[in-house]
């Protein structure tokens, strides 16, 4: 990218990940369009952005209309959005048998459906300017979700299953995708976090799924990795330099040390699965 200094629009800048990515690009230079659901709620941190030159805007995933954030900005001239950044979200836990209709489409607003309508309304922009990344905050679960993230994990694995579509398609127009999977951090996403209403059937007392919840919903997991430790080293990889520098065409970046065993762990999984059935997957071609 060499010296540019891009415009970002991240979502969820209020705290954790998106407001340590936030101060990451101010202080590289870059503007920022930093977004959350209530922006009146922290005036503190929208005094700090927009005093170093940046913005920020109300910006609520679940809304159908958006998109109409972006065609705003673009449509203003001064802020051609070379960075998209889908940060928010947040996690309801049960058993899969359990989640109510209501629940899950919740959470696939929030975590699939709210990120694709900004990427649909960046993504024009951005192939006429033959310029962009967009750059989607996934999770470990969407590899291999622990027990009671079926819904979230699936959320996540659908979005991250579109970016890998999305990437062969825009690629032609020097527009890249980045699928930042994490692992667990000092943020407030524990406090995020919410159980399905129903309660937990009496079969599963004891069993890793309430153990899970129990976790979840005491604090009690464990945290591994640092969130600006993180978010300055996804700075750089965005814009090629430091620990970025000659990567600028990788479309997955792993983040914590819990997610190595977890990679492994799907690797593995898949190599199983070639291995005992390889011969039966190679066999069942039609007859020439």
């Amino acid at each position: 990218m060499g010296p540019k200094k891009l415009t970002w629009l991240i979502t969820g800048c209020s705290s954790g990940f998106g407001l340590s990515l936030t101060r990451a690009a101010l202080a590289g230079g870059h503007k920022v369009i930093a977004t959350s659901r209530n922006p009146s709620r922290t005036p503190e941190l929208v005094a700090e952005v927009e005093s170093k030159g940046g913005k920020w805007v109300k910006l609520d995933l679940d809304d159908p209309q958006n998109g109409d954030v972006i065609t705003e900005l673009e449509k203003g001239g001064d802020d051609h959005i070379d960075v998209l950044v889908n940060n928010a979200g947040w996690s309801v836990h049960a058993p899969v048998e359990t989640f109510t209709e209501e629940e899950v489409r919740a959470q696939m607003e929030t975590i699939y459906f709210g990120p694709l309508r900004l990427i649909r309304a960046v993504l024009p922009h951005m192939r006429q300017r033959r310029f962009g990344v967009i750059v989607n905050m996934s999770s470990g679960a969407s590899l291999d979700g622990m027990p009671s993230m079926g819904v979230y994990a699936g959320a996540k694995a659908g979005l991250d299953g579109l970016t890998k579509v999305l990437a062969k398609e825009v690629a032609p127009f020097n527009i890249r995708t980045l699928t930042v999977v994490l692992g667990t951090f000092n943020t407030n996403m524990p406090g995020t976090v919410g159980l399905g209403k129903t309660p937990l059937p009496e079969d599963y007392k004891g069993t890793v799924t309430e153990q899970v919840q129990d976790l979840l919903m005491t604090g009690k997991l464990k945290l591994n990795g640092d969130k600006d430790k993180a978010m300055n080293a996804l700075y750089q990889i965005i814009i090629g330099e430091g620990v970025g520098e000659g990567l600028e065409a990788e479309r997955l970046l792993p983040l914590g040390s819990d997610m190595t065993p977890r990679l492994q762990g799907v690797r593995d999984f898949l190599g199983h699965a070639l291995e005992v059935f390889g011969s039966v997957t190679n066999n069942v071609n039609i007859d020439e």
